[in-house]
């Protein structure tokens, strides 16, 4: 049967692109403390604004202003950061890696239902399994663990090709041989 590889590394890795939520929440916990300290000095920019930069009835000097405009800045940048961290994660492996697992538990179950010749069935089930490694695998790689050299291999776009060649091939061999009943291959 050859969609079983393509069902089986589906449901692995949906185990694993999965398990990035619970890493995601993990980083919100940084996400708070960003919160909390943008709270505190742009509280204190906006009271200092209020009383006409004046703190405990003496006026600021323009570098005391600066240092609790710099402070506010930097507190709003950390936002920025652990955000823009959590949304990497969230919009690149954690999607398209749940995507691609379902993807390939998809083809995997309709190859067990198409007629065609063994070589075309193993070079479709083939191209869902290495499109979603070169893919989602290595947007997991770069983002979560921070391999650089996984981000060179993204940008070659193979993974991606191969998941467009995969579904073209798909299309074209279901539309042929696609059978109501399991096909022994």
């Amino acid at each position: 049967m050859v969609g079983k590889k393509n069902i089986v590394f589906g449901f692995i890795y949906l185990v694993f692109t999965a398990s990035l939520g619970v890493v995601m929440v993990n980083m919100y916990e940084d996400y708070g403390q960003a919160v909390q300290e943008k709270q505190t000095s742009v509280g204190r920019l906006q009271q200092l604004k209020e009383n006409n930069f004046e703190e405990d009835l003496d006026a600021l000097s323009a570098d005391q202003i600066a240092k609790a405009n710099t402070d506010g800045i930097l507190s709003l940048n950390k936002i920025f950061n652990t955000e823009m961290a959590i949304d990497s994660i969230k919009g690149g492996a954690h999607a398209h890696g749940n995507l691609e697992s379902l993807l390939n538990i998809v083809v995997g179950i309709t190859l067990c239902f198409i007629s065609a010749a063994l070589w075309l069935k193993q070079l479709i089930s083939v191209l869902f399994i290495l499109g979603t490694i070169l893919h989602s695998g290595m947007l997991y790689l770069g983002g979560v663990f921070q391999m650089a050299w996984a981000g060179a291999i993204l940008e070659t776009g193979a993974g991606p090709v191969m998941i467009l060649v995969g579904l073209l091939l798909m299309g074209i061999v279901s539309f042929s041989g696609f059978k109501a009943e399991t096909v022994k291959d």
